[in-house]
């Protein structure tokens, strides 16, 4: 068997198509176009197999649509500011720039190494200053032009790291990193005034232009904009308060007779009035704040209240409601303000059920179960009951008859809303697009001249982030921050707060598309590339990125930098590549490459093990086993081993510890580490794991599968096959060292059959020699079938299952020869139409293919196999034959039989007549090319 040499082939080609420039996009003008584009990496350090499996779906399309003749743009770079840097520098040492720039070089040169079809002479980072200058030009116009505000706002504000933390980024009422309770705090800041195109982007869901993006993704992001049809109303307050009335917003205006409380945000204007004279209520407020406040964390928290000293007249009776500060409103959805109908909410609920509070059902259950006894709100439909005028409406009508009841009174407007909030875009960190702003107390704040950007980072040491917050408030900055006004010339200062990373990646797309140096992009050639005709990413970025991107597209073509607002035509969002998670005694997390099945006895150099399988033998083997698993029964989780070829039980030495593992000795897993250093004469530790659930790759959890390694051992097209081949690419794919060895073991297939025709594609007959016998046709509607359907599965992202087709036709070309002049125009369409249908999939395999055969040029330039659809007729049919719903067996037809001639070849078959012997015929059914089913009595 010929054997394929990845190492060899991978290096060579790849260095001919740097040669020959094979990925480098132009427009042509007389050839379709095609932009492909996965979203950027982070430059953490090193790719993994998640990488992998993003970047090789996009390769797939783009080597494909330049084999159709598409001229293709399939470019990379780096989505490179962000916290992750300036965590490093204080952890390392190293400046956040050096930590960046250091990490693009390590992941491009893995990229490389992976034979990406990548277009490298676009490769852009979002940190350097001729990307971010034109970001900051951009924003100047933004601002111009009525997109940008500046104004007060409510933050999550981290005392420790000196930053402003995303909701997400509160655990706990706890900064993520530093594990500092989080304050609330106003802070002056910048925002896009996304809500301004709410409307827009909400009918841009469902009007065609994003028709291909999957229906989940659009769902999460009208989800997200959140348009509610409801009431503004305000309710009178009774008591000493500082106004006349508090506006609420709902959207169940129908549940007004089940109110029993009003609720305002700890953040709420009556709140902070109160809680100046009211210190139990200030304590409450601090509490509030402290805690998480994104919507998950206010789910899960328990629903905690202070009552204010003040009612609330109900619109519709005589009742006075109470008024409380509770936990779980929040300033910024609304006005801050509800009213509470316990009964048909789950949280005015819980509420109402720890502080004793009325609920009263308003709504009969659709499914006529009542309204006794629940112990949870209902939030079904239904019809109104105990709510006077509205008794007996169903909930549909009632809830406009009650906002038309409170417009009469002259209580409120019916209104609508967004959940959809402004963009916050500034970040108090050092390592972002700085904001190209000037404070002068003169003039305000003012845009720094055009001709003075790009606004570069200032040159900071790298010591300077030992210290927790932003070196660009510091002295060290001072000749950087301290500048004249460009308008007064009196002293001023720069903005020091930088870009949301969410910027610098809401229009790479764009900058992706042109060359342009001077300016965002050259508009010609952005206009010829976008949109992007296929976007793929994780589904972890379904809402702000593409939300983000998709306003900025519409402010960058208000601007006349673009003529599209959606920039993505077509949406592909993969799943997560899984694998095994172990956890030793402790608790620890173990990489699965170090957990053996079975226990290990021999210490072999630089820490490898000679596993074998001692179940059964006796001796020092058997005795080790036994101790071993006293050690953890005896409350010792670990056993100190020494080094050596043999293993002597009196030379363990038990650790005691307080051991985790719960499972029985039977199910336990080992690992070994070696904490005193490696090789034959250390010891080491052997230490009983557990398996763990299947996760998604993660660093933390130590199961992450380096693509190098597989690179370096399968070959770098084994690594992407496989990722692509177990599962459908939308679907998590489970990591397994076997499926790429299948896919080293195809590629080893692919070649071996190849191999023997060397430059036979130079020397077949074509057209089609005239002595084709049945044997050739077979082959060739093989060849012609499997080129149909993977054409189709490319088009369709059923990468999968076009894998699987390579498989068949591999084995379909098992019978090749290369006797006669048909045996080699069968031989050479078959070889041909495999290595180019293998080519996105392997495209080094392919090369190194091609070149044997004799092919002409690179086949990463070679047009795609043209299938015959004729050739797949076939003179006859199979179907299957079943009596009373049982198969029974099958039966060949002519392919133009009809249900006449079916059916009497079906009960002139011998084969079946045994079923039908002795029984009464009462129906035959005939499905035409499908099935004949025969009903007996």
């Amino acid at each position: 068997m010929a054997r394929y040499n990845p190492m060899d082939a991978e290096q060579r080609w790849q260095k001919r198509w740097d040669e020959e420039k094979a990925f480098e996009a132009k427009l042509s003008g007389d050839r379709p176009k095609y932009y492909v584009l996965e979203m950027f990496p982070y430059p953490s350090g090193k790719i993994h197999i998640g990488h992998v499996r993003n970047y090789a779906m996009g390769d797939v399309i783009a080597r494909y649509k330049r084999a159709k003749g598409f001229d293709v743009l399939h470019p990379m770079g780096f989505d490179a500011f962000g916290m992750p840097a300036e965590n490093a520098a204080m952890q390392t040492g190293s400046h956040p720039g050096t930590w960046t720039y250091a990490n693009m070089d390590v992941m491009k040169g893995q990229l490389q190494r992976m034979g990406l079809g990548l277009d490298w002479s676009r490769q852009l980072a979002t940190c350097d200053p001729e990307y971010y200058g034109q970001q900051q030009a951009m924003f100047l116009e933004f601002w111009k032009r009525g997109f940008v505000e500046r104004k007060e706002a409510q933050v999550n504000w981290d005392p420790v790291d000196m930053t402003v933390l995303a909701n997400e980024q509160v655990i706990d009422g706890k900064g993520w990193r530093s594990g500092a309770p989080v304050e609330r705090r106003t802070l002056s800041q910048w925002f896009f005034k996304i809500t301004d195109r709410a409307d827009d982007l909400l009918a841009a869901l469902d009007d065609g232009r994003l028709d291909g993006w999957p229906e989940h993704v659009k769902q999460m992001q009208r989800n997200w904009i959140g348009k509610s049809n409801g009431l503004k109303m305000t309710f009178p307050l009774n008591g000493d308060a500082p106004m006349d009335g508090l506006e609420i917003y709902t959207t169940r205006p129908d549940t007004l007779y089940g109110a029993s409380f009003l609720g305002v945000s700890p953040d709420h204007p009556l709140a902070k009035h109160y809680a100046k004279d009211d210190e139990a209520l200030a304590t409450f407020i601090a509490e509030c704040q402290a805690a998480g406040t994104s919507e998950e964390a206010i789910e899960k928290a328990e629903k905690r209240g202070y009552r204010l000293p003040l009612t609330a007249k109900h619109p519709f009776d005589d009742r006075e409601l109470p008024v409380y500060v509770a936990n779980f409103i929040l300033i910024q959805y609304g006005t801050g303000a509800i009213f509470a109908c316990p009964a048909h909410d789950q949280r005015d609920f819980e509420f109402a059920q720890k502080y004793d509070l009325p609920i009263i059902p308003v709504i009969d259950p659709a499914d006529g179960s009542g309204t006794d006894g629940w112990e949870e709100a209902y939030i079904g439909p239904g019809k109104m009951v105990n709510s006077g005028f509205l008794d007996g409406q169903p909930t549909d009508e009632a809830l406009p008859a009650a906002i038309a009841r409170i417009e009469k009174m002259g209580w409120g407007q019916g209104t609508t809303q967004y959940r959809l909030r402004d963009w916050g875009i500034s970040r108090q960190r050092y390592w972002g697009c700085p904001i190209p702003v000037i404070h002068c107390e003169a003039c305000g704040v003012v845009p720094v001249p055009k001709d003075q950007l790009p606004v570069k980072l200032p040159d900071v040491p790298a010591e300077a982030f030992k210290t927790p917050g932003n070196p660009m408030d510091r002295d060290i900055c001072a000749d950087w921050r301290n500048v004249p006004c460009p308008e007064c010339g009196k002293a001023a200062r720069r903005e020091t707060d930088t870009f949301d990373t969410f910027v610098d990646s809401s229009w790479y797309y764009a900058r992706f598309a042109s060359g342009a140096l001077d300016q965002p992009y050259d508009a010609t050639e952005a206009s010829g590339w976008l949109p992007v005709d296929q976007y793929i990413g994780g589904i972890e970025h379904a809402i702000l990125h593409l939300l983000y991107a998709r306003y900025f597209a519409r402010m960058m073509k208000d601007c006349g930098y673009l003529d599209t607002d959606e920039p993505f035509q077509n949406l592909f969002t993969q799943g997560m590549v899984t694998h095994a998670t172990f956890k030793d005694a402790l608790g620890r997390w173990c990489s699965p490459e170090d957990v053996f099945k079975t226990v290990p006895t021999k210490f072999e150099t630089e820490a490898h093990l000679s596993v074998q399988d001692f179940g059964g033998q006796a001796g020092a083997e058997a005795a080790w086993v036994a101790a071993a698993q006293r050690s953890v029964r005896g409350n010792y989780s670990e056993l100190k081993l020494q080094g050596g070829t043999g293993l002597d039980l009196s030379d363990c030495e038990f650790l005691p510890s307080n051991p985790v593992i719960k499972s029985p000795p039977e199910k336990w897993l080992w690992t070994v580490s070696y904490p005193w250093g490696q090789g034959r004469d250390k010891a080491g530790v052997l230490t009983p794991v557990v398996e763990l659930p299947i996760e998604k790759m993660s660093k933390s959890k130590k199961n992450v599968v380096d693509p190098m390694h597989m690179a370096d051992t399968y070959g770098a097209d084994a690594a992407k096959f496989f990722v692509l081949s177990d599962s459908p690419p939308e679907r998590d794919v489970e990591w397994t060292e076997s499926g790429v060895e299948g896919a080293w073991r195809f590629a080893n297939r692919v070649y071996d059959l190849v191999t023997p025709h060397k430059g036979i594609l130079s020397g077949a007959p074509a057209p089609a020699p005239a002595d084709l016998t049945d044997a050739h046709a077979a082959t060739r509607k093989a060849v012609h079938s499997a080129i149909l359907g993977i054409t189709d599965d490319i088009e369709h992202f059923r990468f999968n299952k076009a894998i699987a087709r390579l498989y068949e036709l591999l084995n379909a070309l098992k019978v090749l020869k290369a006797d006669s002049d048909a045996d080699r125009f069968v031989t050479a369409e078959g070889l041909s139409a495999l290595t180019r249908l293998v080519a996105p999939f392997m495209p080094h395999l392919a090369e190194e293919c091609w070149a044997e055969l004799g092919g002409d040029g690179l086949v990463a330039l070679a047009p795609w196999p043209e299938g015959d659809k004729s050739l797949l007729v076939s003179d006859t049919l199979t179907l299957m034959v079943q009596v009373n719903g049982k198969k029974r067996g099958e039966l060949v037809v002519p392919a133009d039989a009809d249900k006449d001639a079916v059916e009497k070849l079906t009960l002139a078959d011998p084969a079946l007549a045994r079923f039908t012997e002795g029984k009464q015929i009462r129906k035959v059914i005939v499905v035409p090319g499908r099935i004949v089913n025969i009903v007996v009595g």
